[in-house]
């Protein structure tokens, strides 16, 4: 079962960095430049994607955090975990509802400026994925010393 855990901690960390970059940093804002994708298409698709997103966001750090009560790792691994998963609250319970108000103002027919809140989830985006690939190496260090 151990055995299992480590493993766990060692893909679990990588998929979830890939699907981050994936989506917010390829498909989010290329969907906005095809060709006959309009804002109310682009935000309507966005808002579908980024809920489906932050649902296997969510599953996967619970796996995570499962993982490190079956095998815990060092204490920095678990500090990580911990900022990577505050960090996804906080844009799950914080930035992304007044996103969705203001979408739906946009999708009403509104015409708004930029939003901050905006470029604040794409800050806590790219904190997400820094915080990611400090939790790859920290487990993948914890795991191959267990492994060995």
């Amino acid at each position: 079962m151990t055995e299992v855990a480590r493993y766990t901690q060692l893909i679990l960390p990588v998929f979830w960095l890939g699907m981050v970059v994936a989506i917010s940093f390829l498909e989010a804002p290329i969907k906005f430049r095809a060709p006959g994708v309009t804002l109310a298409i682009g935000l309507g698709i966005g808002r579908k994607v980024f809920l489906a997103l932050n649902a296997v966001e969510l599953v996967l750090a619970l796996a995570l955090l499962a993982s490190c009560v079956a095998a815990p790792p060092d204490a920095t691994a678990l500090t990580v975990l911990a900022l990577v998963t505050v960090v996804l609250v906080v844009q799950i319970a914080v930035v992304r509802p007044p996103l969705g108000t203001r979408s739906d103002r946009i999708l009403a027919g509104e015409n708004l400026p930029r939003s901050r809140m905006h470029l604040v989830y794409i800050g806590l985006e790219a904190a997400k994925v820094a915080l990611l690939i400090a939790l790859i190496f920290q487990l993948f260090r914890a795991v191959a010393s267990c492994l060995h």
